[in-house]
């Protein structure tokens, strides 16, 4: 009978029951009915256990450090940026809309925050262009999903503390697959560009840019100690190559390389600075301070100064440093405002956590995670078919159901099964990742569909019908990476954090 546990949750599903409560009373009336009160009390009980975990501590300290972020102006420091990069293209703010997405989600790691932060920015400024409403809210969407991809991804933090994978493992894979969506995205707008008209080129440089002498100094040393960092990277990597070719090894002491290296990225910076308008270098260096907080948290994981978990305060600390200290773009009397936003979409978030796992406890109770096994195994025992059976199968529950419960329901069924057949973890983490967040823009019941409907003034249905070639682009590169281990594998092998 406990078997019936999924079909029942979908039914309160379509009758429009959240998805907190579908969660706890599919499982809860159907262990009543089948005479386990001892385990009602179980169930609800693990709800508090299931949020109960220091890893996920990182999910509430990643959202608050979004949150001071879009609070204190750094979306439309971001949009400029994009703007002054991209608007020469053909469909510039299209393309400034994703580029804008894939520097977010280095903030704050979900896409609802992106459709709303970016959206309310973004979808006016690009009907006044002359785009269309649903076009603009299209765009929104379908690159909002790069935000729970690329690090830092509240997902992926689901995902390691369901199944115990690494945090750190995930995040870098999540980078090239969230880039990849980004580009896949910029070739469609440019393909879409004649049917649908899009403006002109035009390169968009707002005159008469100032900033502060403390935000000038402190991205004039940012930008060097970047560059120099860059500059070693690539001299590590070519020591490396060096060494594979010709078998000699190259010792030599980091820091020291560091400090030499330094002065030549002033050099080369100070040239980039002849080649520009002011107005334009003042706007990269307005971006520089915001965009440290990916660097800042994946620099502190990769050399071990810190865990994600802990990542994710230090996210928080450098947030308040510079809205208050930098920018002053924030004032105390924002904060009771701030800190209570951050808390309702964090409980939201783990109170579905929560929910999840209790409701993974009736799962192993019904025995279906083995029932289900036996059926796909039954199906086929090859891989790669299996692979493309299960990618429509996540599609099809991202249409209906939000990344992180999906996970957690999941995640402990598929994983072994796949894990099993020779699949790595880190790459099935991704695979399942991506696809389930690639569901938040799918119709029909795609959440960004609705923070976008909402913020555009669209229906929901428009959108839906205007976002369906970006979510093709969406679903070649889930395919990709479910084809092409190396896409989401290389950056965590090369790095030491998957053998």
């Amino acid at each position: 009978m406990l078997a019936l546990f999924l079909p029942v949750f979908l039914v309160f599903l379509l009758i429009g029951l959240p998805v907190f409560f579908a969660l706890l009373l599919a499982p809860g009336l159907l262990l009543m009915l089948n005479g386990q009160e001892r385990d009602v009390a179980l169930l609800y009980r693990n709800v508090y256990n299931g949020m109960d975990s220091f890893p996920l501590m990182a999910l509430p300290f990643f959202v608050l450090a979004g949150e001071l972020m879009n609070r204190g102006g750094i979306t439309i420091r971001l949009v400029e940026f994009s703007q002054a990069l991209m608007g020469h293209l053909r469909g510039g703010l299209a393309h400034v809309n994703i580029l804008s997405s894939i520097l977010f989600a280095g903030l704050s790691g979900s896409a609802v925050a992106d459709t709303s932060a970016l959206g309310s920015t973004l979808i006016p400024a690009m009907e006044k262009n002359g785009y269309s409403r649903k076009f603009a809210a299209a765009v929104t969407a379908a690159s909002s999903v790069i935000g729970p991809i690329i690090p830092p991804s509240g997902i992926m933090i689901i995902y390691a503390y369901v199944m115990g994978e690494s945090v750190a493992a995930l995040f870098l894979a999540g980078i090239v697959p969230g880039i990849m969506v980004g580009l896949g995205l910029m070739v469609m707008v440019r393909l879409l560009a004649d049917r649908y008209d899009l403006p002109k080129a035009e390169r968009i440089v707002s005159p008469n840019q100032t900033i502060s002498a403390l935000e000038s100094w402190v991205s004039f040393a940012l930008i060097r100690v970047n560059v120099a960092g860059l500059l070693m990277l690539l001299a590590s990597g070519l020591s490396a190559l060096l060494s594979s070719l010709t078998g000699w090894n190259v010792s030599w002491n980091g820091w020291l390389v560091f400090v030499v290296l330094l002065p030549l990225a002033h050099v080369l910076m100070m040239w980039l600075r002849g080649q520009v308008s002011n107005d334009f270098r003042i706007i990269c260096k307005k971006a520089v301070a915001p965009l440290q907080t990916p660097i800042i948290i994946l620099g502190g994981i990769l050399i071990g100064v810190f865990t994600p978990t802990e990542a994710s305060a230090i996210a928080v600390a450098y947030a308040l440093l510079i809205a208050f200290g930098v920018l002053h773009s924030l004032r105390l009397s924002d904060l009771p405002a701030v800190l209570a936003k951050a808390a309702l979409s964090s409980a939201s978030v783990l109170l579905l956590v929560g929910a999840a796992v209790a409701f993974k406890t009736v799962v192993s109770l019904s025995h279906a995670p083995e029932q289900l096994t036996h059926l796909i195994l039954g199906l086929t025992e090859n891989p790669l078919l299996l692979l493309f059976l299960i990618n429509i199968l996540l599609f099809v529950v991202g249409m209906f159901l939000d990344a992180g419960p999906a996970i957690i329901i999941l995640g402990p069924i598929l994983g072994p099964i796949f894990v099993d057949l020779g699949v790595h973890p880190v790459h099935f983490a991704i695979i399942m990742s991506v696809n389930l967040t690639v569901g938040l823009a799918t119709p029909p019941m795609g959440l960004v569909l609705f923070v976008a409907s909402s913020v555009s003034g669209e229906k929901v249905e428009t959108i839906s019908r205007a976002i369906l070639p970006f979510l093709a682009v969406e679903v070649i590169v889930i395919f990709l990476i479910t084809y092409v281990p190396a896409i989401s594998m290389t950056i965590p092998r090369l790095t030491g954090f998957v053998q």
